[in-house]
């Protein structure tokens, strides 16, 4: 076991550990620490606390320092140049006529480094903007090129349900999310009722996934035959998920046919594999496939 604390270098980035050392640090305090990128100003959101060995990635280094006024000044100086040199690099890419988007620029802290974050359709040449940025910013450059998840992730922006998005917010890291988690869902297939801002699959799809199959599982599938618990047989009209009723269609004495609804503990059903329920066209599921397409991990913490 080592002892570690967690720090974090945007307001929903991924959390690295670090050797605190003995220096004392509170959760919430600007730390100072090496990183691949440099020499780089965090935040620390997870304090002091002992985890196995096997659970770090990488080689654990330690804090150099707590952040001091000095510090505080030059990060908050950094996000002010991020945003002048934000400015000249789109200037510098209309000049060269480069199909990209920016949309984002920062320095490292120790000001080592210039990364420009951008989206395009496919590879670009930027050998000749990399010469121009250096010759005006006098240190190194890199543009690194990110996908539409992380392009959200950054600019930010609100969801269908009212709220800011989650992937700007609260979440580090993208949550692999799927077709099949709609239809688990019975939700509309429609690409642009499950689709997020960035076009991709929404990510709060996962949040009630693992409820939704623990309820669907104790349902029976539209069609299925049942008995009830007055010892009538019938088929299942529709289901409802979160409330657990199921309505049936039963035939009383008389030989009318009746819909009824049950709790489904009130119902004895063979269990069977959970069958589609949703017809769609082929055109309808390449569009899907597109929203479900991989895009790796995020590129912003690298």
């Amino acid at each position: 076991m080592v002892e570690v604390i967690g720090v974090r270098f945007r307001t929903n980035g991924k959390i690295y550990f670090f050797d605190p050392l003995e220096i004392e640090i509170q959760l919430g305090d600007a730390v100072i620490v090496e990183t691949a990128r440099g020499v780089e100003y965090g935040k620390v959101v997870l304090d002091r606390r002992p985890i196995e060995e096997k659970n770090i990635i990488s080689t654990l280094k330690p804090v150099i320092r707590k952040a001091t006024k000095e510090d505080d000044d030059k990060n908050i100086a950094n996000k002010a140049k991020g945003k002048e040199a934000f400015n000249t690099c789109l200037e510098k890419i209309q000049a060269h006529n480069l199909v990209m988007k920016l949309i984002d620029a920062e320095y490292t802290f120790d000001n080592n480094k210039v990364l420009f974050y951008f989206t395009a359709d496919g590879r670009i040449d930027f050998r000749e903007l990399v010469k121009d940025l250096a010759a005006v910013f006098k240190t190194r450059i890199e543009l690194r090129q990110i996908g539409v998840r992380d392009e959200t992730k950054i600019l930010g922006g609100i969801g269908v349900c009212g709220r800011e998005l989650c992937c700007n917010t609260h979440l580090s890291e993208f949550i692999p999310v799927s077709i099949k988690m709609a239809k688990e869902q019975n939700l509309s297939l429609n690409p642009t009722k499950i689709s997020g801002v960035c076009g991709r699959l929404m990510c709060c799809l996962k949040n009630e996934q693992d409820t939704y199959e623990y309820l669907n599982d104790k349902l029976p599938n539209i069609g299925d035959y049942v008995k009830t618990s007055e010892g009538l047989k019938g088929e299942v009209s529709s289901v409802s998920v979160l409330r657990q009723k199921v309505k049936v269609i039963v035939i009383d004495d008389k030989g009318d046919k009746d819909i009824k609804e049950y709790m489904v503990d009130d119902l004895t059903f063979k269990p069977k594999k959970r069958r589609e329920t949703k017809d769609i066209t082929d055109a309808e599921i390449k569009r899907l496939e597109a929203l479900e397409r991989k895009e790796g991990k995020s590129k912003l913490d690298d």
